[in-house]
């Protein structure tokens, strides 16, 4: 099946998710709308459990793109980690997936699959990375604290320790306004007053 193809199917599961629970999802539904047979579908991710995997390692690889955009937003770094925050707690926000991931907490409505790698005999690359591990709430937090001390020091190897505890006390300021959300704007200036305090100079530079 052609990327695009598979595309279209995490799109309509997506779509399908957000109108109803996940124990509601229909395969048949799925693959009807986005124009395939269901047993294009079966082929593509094995079971509606693969479609869960696949769907939520998209928004995970999705929500990592968009920590790198953020990190590129600006030249100054701490504004760099505010942005990266403020992306954090927008896509928590817009993303019931994203919230889950991030917090560990998925609810009734939504697909909770084992965060363990899973037996593999799907010949689709893309599957067979789905059925692998997936990332933990503290994943996460090293993933944006290694991707940000990477972009901030240009050596990922050596960023410093001040600086990767920085880059740290962004992440966790902001997975906490996930959990309770401040009023709006208040994730940035929380991330800026941590930033600014003597002890982490180190972002500012």
């Amino acid at each position: 099946m052609m990327p695009a193809a598979r595309e279209s199917l995490l799109d309509a599961a997506y779509t399908a998710l957000t109108r109803r629970p996940w124990s509601a999802v229909r395969m048949v539904d799925v693959a009807a709308a986005a124009g395939v047979s269901r047993q294009t579908l079966y082929n593509e991710f094995g079971s509606k459990e693969g479609l869960a995997r696949a769907l939520v390692r998209r928004e995970a690889d999705g929500y990592l793109a968009g920590v790198e955009r953020a990190l590129g937003t600006h030249r100054d770094a701490r504004e760099r980690l505010t942005a990266t925050a403020e992306w954090t707690t927008a896509a928590a926000r817009d993303n019931a997936l994203v919230r889950a991931m991030l917090t560990g907490c998925w609810g009734e409505r939504l697909p909770a699959p084992a965060l363990s790698s899973v037996p593999s005999s799907s010949s689709v690359p893309a599957q067979r990375r789905a059925d692998g591990p997936l990332p933990t709430p503290g994943d996460f937090v090293a993933m944006v604290r290694d991707r940000a001390v990477a972009v901030l020091s240009g050596d990922a190897e050596d960023g410093g320790g001040e600086l990767a505890r920085s880059c740290e006390l962004a992440v966790r300021l902001a997975l906490s306004c996930v959990a309770a959300p401040p009023e709006d704007g208040e994730v940035g200036e929380l991330v800026r007053g941590a930033l600014s305090a003597p002890s982490r100079t180190a972002a500012g530079r």
